[in-house]
């Protein structure tokens, strides 16, 4: 029996116009069979704090677009990206990691991020696994 594919992503920024894909990216691959890890890092794993993604910006090159693209969103009532990152978990093999070294730096544990945040990982475990992948993103 041949090994899934895997995608990994590094999860740095903490906009809402990066961290939307980060779950359209997971459902997509998961939905051809992928497994895939997300790594949450810096911004990226701040975004993943309890209460924190009904607050986000947008960054400052489409900032103009997002009034009118959250009304869109609403209108057509898309899923915030946690709630798209929960679904793709739900449909194939997700893991989402924070690092461990950003959690020790802004004084965090587990229980202060968001319930779609599987563990805490350190970075060199992190590589370990998205070396054997295929496809690594960075966003």
């Amino acid at each position: 029996m041949s090994q899934k594919e895997r995608m990994s992503m590094v999860v740095f920024s903490g906009t809402l116009d990066k961290l939307m894909p980060v779950g359209i990216m997971a459902s997509g691959a998961v939905a051809m069979a992928q497994e895939v890890e997300v790594f949450l890092t810096f911004w990226g794993l701040m975004a993943f704090k309890k209460g924190a993604a009904q607050n986000l910006p947008i960054c400052k090159e489409f900032e103009h677009m997002g009034p009118t693209m959250m009304q869109i969103m609403q209108e057509k009532k898309v899923p915030n990206f946690i709630d798209t990152l929960r679904t793709a978990k739900e449909l194939g093999d997700v893991k989402v990691y924070a690092c461990g070294m950003t959690m020790d730096l802004f004084g965090l544990k587990l229980e202060d991020l968001e319930d779609v945040v599987d563990d805490v990982a350190g970075v060199g475990e992190f590589i370990e696994h998205a070396k054997e992948g295929k496809i690594t993103m960075f966003i």
